[in-house]
């Protein structure tokens, strides 16, 4: 099993690469998606999360309301600091169960947005940056995702800064330019994989 990080800034275009990867036969597992599961209604973490931020981050069918807990957090590190300390080990321990159950010659994507400022490359085999300049990541970030800009450039200052995940690849994806751009890198990556793999 080839145990795979892969990471890039918000906007860099993460969740695009690690579409390509699973179409080409990866095992994804995506910190994000399980970082909802986990505090889903009825869950210890989303009680934990109420516990430390009140009732007001719920909405009224009693889930999270992730864009309040968001507005919260992210104007506020310490803030921060608590709602990781809550969910990152829950996202760990899950992450950990899908991984044990995947074939032994699989190549194990983890999609992981905080992987630098967590400090979390050791964990893997090797670290997948995907990159793109603050201007591209922004430019997405407003026109496509409908951000406004003030709070696009609040989220990408909370993450770490493109250098510091640039240290930490072993493999680098440009993705500054467009969409055709990016597929030809990914495979590459791909082929570069598997090998490592032994596939």
């Amino acid at each position: 099993m080839l145990k795979v990080g892969l990471t890039g800034g918000i906007g860099a275009g993460k969740s695009e690469v690690s579409r390509l990867l699973v179409s080409y036969g990866a095992v994804l597992i995506d910190a994000d998606k399980i970082a909802r599961e986990v505090v889903e209604p009825g869950t210890p973490g989303l009680a934990a999360v109420v516990e430390a931020f009140g009732e007001e981050v719920l909405a009224a069918d009693g889930s999270l309301d992730r864009p309040k807990l968001g507005s919260i957090v992210f104007a506020d590190q310490a803030k921060l600091r608590t709602l990781n300390a809550i969910v990152h080990p829950l996202v760990g321990a899950r992450s950990a169960e899908l991984e044990r159950a995947a074939a032994p010659d699989a190549v194990v994507v983890h999609d992981v947005p905080l992987l630098a400022e967590n400090a979390l490359a050791p964990l893997y085999d090797l670290v997948v940056v995907v990159d793109a300049s603050p201007e591209t990541q922004l430019r997405r970030l407003v026109r496509l995702r409908g951000m406004a800009e003030q709070e696009a450039q609040a989220r990408m200052a909370a993450q770490a800064t493109r250098d510091d995940r640039r240290a930490i690849a072993d493999l680098l994806i440009d993705n500054d330019g467009p969409l055709p751009a990016l597929e030809p890198q990914v495979r590459k990556v791909w082929a570069e994989l598997t090998e490592r793999a032994g596939r």
